[in-house]
């Protein structure tokens, strides 16, 4: 199979010449600008955070342009299997998982503590896209149709919520139910879902943990306690602002360098870059995610297999609503859900899932032609 995906070497170079090089060019300046960051967050010094991340990425990347090669049959007849491994993956990190902050959600294989939640991510949109692939459009918003879409969003749902870890699942659930609108779901479902949800709120709250009613009150009201729950996003808002319009220069972050700003590596390293490089570094650093985005969503726009389709439009939504959420929840717009910016924050299961991510978009661009029956 795997011979067959490559076909020949006149194929294959013909192949390569279809390669979507601007994503890639992007993919691979957001590698080198993660490096640089994560370079500072270890004080100036390649140390454990920027060995391990650099690493991984110089893995990943290369992994992600080989295995976009294979064809899109490929992801497709894979997506099903996919999706029920990761949420085999789940329930083991539930049973037996490691345990970190209070939470269990990594599998240790050795070579990587794998946080299955974030391939879940990837997984759900691959599976709902092969689902709706061959659903007539006349039989989309009949009952077992609607229902067995809402069984396959609310298992891993239900899955990560338990680890706990309501920020992970709120982010699967948004990029499945992307694919499920897209895919030509009635609004007036969503609309009732989203009324329903509204009623149950109120109830809802009294299920979650201390730590999560906290940092809801801590986004209300970050100055309740400054010096406790409200210390993160506090801090995290002084350095972005201290940034000023051209930043205080790489390395010379004093936010991050005196210790001030915690978790700077992973979910708020865009803090850390905003302040070393200020407004206008920042907006470089969104225009690189926007052409990511439209890069993704035009080879979505322009291939003619459906599951292709739905894939990359379901994969572009879902970076704008990880990086969206990301810089509003470090500018204390949202409550702090534990998003990590894709590529840029350290974690080898989030930059392991981007890439696959990826991979299937650059399938789809390379095979933009070819249909699924």
């Amino acid at each position: 199979m795997l011979y067959n995906s490559f076909n020949t070497q006149q194929t294959f170079i013909q192949k390569l010449k279809k390669i979507d090089y601007i994503l890639l060019i992007c993919i691979l300046l957001l590698g080198l600008v993660s490096a640089l960051a994560m370079y500072s967050t270890d004080g100036g010094e390649i140390l454990f955070h920027s060995k391990s991340h650099i690493s991984k990425f110089l893995i990943f990347f290369p992994m992600m342009i080989f295995l976009s090669f294979l064809n899109i049959k490929f992801w497709h007849t894979f997506a099903y299997f996919f999706y029920f491994i990761i949420l085999l993956f789940l329930i083991w990190a539930a049973l037996y998982g490691v345990k970190a902050s209070g939470s269990q959600r990594w599998i240790n294989l050795y070579f990587i503590n794998l946080q299955p939640s974030e391939l879940m991510k990837i997984a759900i949109i691959a599976c709902l896209a092969k689902y709706y692939h061959r659903i007539q459009l006349n039989q989309v918003n009949s009952i077992k149709t609607i229902s067995i879409a809402v069984l396959i969003l609310s298992l891993p749902i239900m899955l990560v919520i338990i680890q706990p870890d309501l920020g992970t699942s709120i982010l699967i659930g948004l990029s499945g139910i992307v694919v499920i609108w897209l895919a030509g779901v009635n609004i007036k479902y969503f609309i009732y879902s989203l009324i329903s949800l509204l009623i149950s709120m109120p109830f809802a709250i009294s299920f979650l943990q201390p730590y999560q009613k906290l940092r809801i009150l801590t986004f209300l009201n970050p100055d309740r306690d400054p010096l406790g729950a409200g210390y993160q996003i506090i801090q995290s808002k002084i350095a972005v602002g201290s940034g000023g319009l051209t930043g205080k220069g790489f390395l010379k972050g004093t936010q991050s360098y005196l210790e001030f700003l915690p978790e700077k590596h992973t979910d708020f390293i865009f803090t850390l870059f905003a302040e070393e490089h200020g407004f206008l570094g920042s907006l470089a650093l969104l225009l690189v995610y926007i052409i990511i985005i439209y890069r993704v969503l035009k080879i979505g726009a322009i291939s003619r297999s459906y599951f292709a389709k739905l894939f990359c439009y379901g994969y572009g939504s879902s970076i704008f609503f990880y990086v969206t959420v990301n810089m509003c929840m470090v500018l204390g717009l949202l409550p702090i859900v534990g998003s990590p910016l894709p590529i840029m924050s350290y974690g080898g299961s989030s930059m392991l899932a981007t890439m696959i991510g990826f991979t299937i978009v650059m399938s789809a661009k390379i095979n933009h032609k070819q249909l699924i029956a």
